[in-house]
């Protein structure tokens, strides 16, 4: 049985369609074409027209129809250009040397921004390897370059490091934290990789950055500082409340290895109650917490020194977040805990880089915002083991998903 169907719905451009069938396993929908004979042949190397030496045919794979994986048979011109010299000419919806046609491209990729290659591949059978490398190239086709030396208006900039996998190819990427967008990746998390893309800047650009926002690691901090000498580096607050969350985790196991059992008993359960704000707990998480803190003196300075650091950063100028911050360490420098003397050690070697807040206001939820997003695709995949298959799912998933009906587009 054939089916009737506009060649302007179909829009094989180049092609006459001759008839649409379905196999006779019933597994396929054949589309059988001809090569439109009012076509020139055009030599597609030197885009002159050349006489046809003989027609080839050959299948490719297009967008399911009504449910039915569909195959295009098309057929194609061999130019002759010369004695002993021949070669096919282009198709307009489908690469040379490939087996799927742009607009099933565009569908694969499109259905791999939201799900896993393996849930892709099992819907629509075809291998794994193919929708990752149809996916990859269509994006790097497609998404819009990275090119710093093109930036400008930047007054605030933020940079971090994110892994393909646990412990695996690190990548670098930064953030217009105004615009809130994605404005380079790369491999590496080093002090080099940094400044490579600081030194692509325009002069005029560089100049104008107010301030990086950045976590406390050395690396970023050094290419900040021989790129841009004129900008404030400002340490986010939660990086800094992630890292007095590691003492009050390290003190709270110290402190329960010393307890008796009953103390050990009223200590299990608590530990993300340590880490809450008041204001998140409901009344028996208060209760609970209440009678830890009431039987544990070094516990309740944590928690009440937790509550004094987060009001640092309401603190109206920089002179005054200096100055509470100095007090805070004095405290702790009171108490007995290694775990706190540390910390505030720490907070003293980044004062500066901290109360930079006070001066710009610059806080990371862009950053954190884009992590969530990369590990979400790290989540999916469970892992990336292409490096730069990775760089490209973090550029795509900085850019709006706007395009509905994407597999309309040929």
């Amino acid at each position: 049985m054939t089916i009737d169907i506009s060649q302007h719905i179909l829009r094989l451009k180049g092609q006459r369609v001759n008839e649409i069938e379905l196999a006779e396993d019933g597994a396929k929908v054949i589309v059988q074409c001809s090569r439109d004979a009012r076509r020139s042949a055009i030599d597609p190397a030197t885009g002159k027209k050349g006489s046809i030496n003989q027609h080839i045919r050959r299948q490719v794979n297009d967008i399911p129809f009504f449910g039915y994986p569909c195959v295009i048979e098309i057929e194609l011109a061999q130019v002759f250009i010369s004695k002993g010299e021949r070669r096919i000419e282009a198709c307009p919806f489908v690469d040379k040397g490939c087996r799927f046609t742009h607009r099933f491209c565009h569908l694969i990729s499109g259905l791999c921004r939201h799900l896993s290659i393996l849930a892709v591949s099992r819907h629509l059978g075809i291998r794994w390897e193919t929708v990752k490398n149809i996916d990859k190239a269509y994006l790097m086709e497609t998404l819009p370059a990275l090119d710093p030396a093109q930036l400008a208006g930047l007054e605030y900039i933020g940079v971090d490091e994110v892994a393909r996998a646990k412990g695996h190819d690190y990548m670098t990427v930064v953030y217009d934290m105004v615009g809130g967008h994605l404005i380079w990746v790369e491999a590496g998390r080093t002090a080099e990789v940094f400044s490579r893309f600081l030194k692509q800047l325009r002069p005029d650009t560089a100049h104008k950055i107010k301030a990086v926002s950045m976590d406390m690691g050395p690396a970023y901090q050094k290419a900040v500082r021989e790129s841009l000498p004129m900008a404030d580096i400002v340490f986010d607050r939660f990086h800094v409340m992630k890292n007095y969350s590691k003492a009050i985790h390290n003190q709270r196991r110290l402190e329960f290895r010393k307890a008796d059992q009953s103390g050990k008993e009223l200590m299990k359960g608590t530990h993300y109650l340590l880490l809450k704000n008041a204001d998140k707990l409901n009344e028996k998480q208060s209760n609970k917490l209440q009678t830890l803190l009431e039987s544990n003196s070094n516990l309740n300075t944590l928690y009440v020194l937790k509550e004094q650091l987060q009001a640092l950063w309401s603190a109206p100028s920089f002179e005054g977040m200096s100055e509470q911050l100095e007090n805070w360490c004095l405290i702790a420098d009171q108490s007995h805990m290694l775990y706190l003397k540390k910390f505030a050690k720490s907070l003293r070697k980044h004062c500066v880089g901290i109360c930079n807040y006070a001066k710009h206001k610059l806080t990371s939820a862009r950053i954190e915002a884009g992590n969530v997003s990369i590990g979400m695709i790290r989540k999916r995949a469970r892992g990336i083991r292409d490096t730069e298959y990775f760089k490209l799912k973090i550029r795509q998933s900085s850019i709006p998903d706007n395009q509905s009906m994407f597999y309309l587009k040929s």
